[in-house]
């Protein structure tokens, strides 16, 4: 499944504008969840930090590999889900809601715009 209204990265992650704010909530695919198999660590960076568009945010790491997630756009991160390292099977059970994993409070809001729209992604998926 691939919600139409998320805008996504060749890389598997999804963003999705608040409103007409700059903050941009990211996670990641299912279908990459899906290809790590069982997640046993995510490390988060800390608010604050700033993030450059298609640049490593945070490591992921699962029972098959370590892997980088990248940033849809630059930015400065103003929220971490905390949650999700206690609860990783988040990401499984809803990982377009409640698996979000930073906010990013955007430079530039056309960087967003760029982003790969949902039937982009599917083609891409369909390869």
């Amino acid at each position: 499944m691939v919600p139409k209204e998320l805008k996504y990265l060749q890389s598997h992650e999804w963003a999705r504008r608040e409103k007409d704010s700059p903050i941009i909530t990211v996670g990641l695919t299912d279908y990459a969840i899906e290809q790590l198999g069982d997640i046993v660590f995510l490390e988060l960076p800390a608010v604050g930090d700033k993030v450059v568009k298609e640049s490593e945010f945070c490591t992921i790491e699962s029972v098959k590999a370590a892997s980088d997630l990248y940033a849809p756009v630059s930015g400065e991160i103003v929220e971490i889900n905390e949650g999700l390292t206690e609860n990783l099977e988040l990401f499984k059970a809803d990982p377009y809601e409640q698996a979000w994993i930073i906010k990013i409070k955007a430079d530039d809001i056309a960087e967003f715009e760029s982003l790969m729209k949902a039937e982009e992604y599917e083609k891409q998926l369909k390869g």
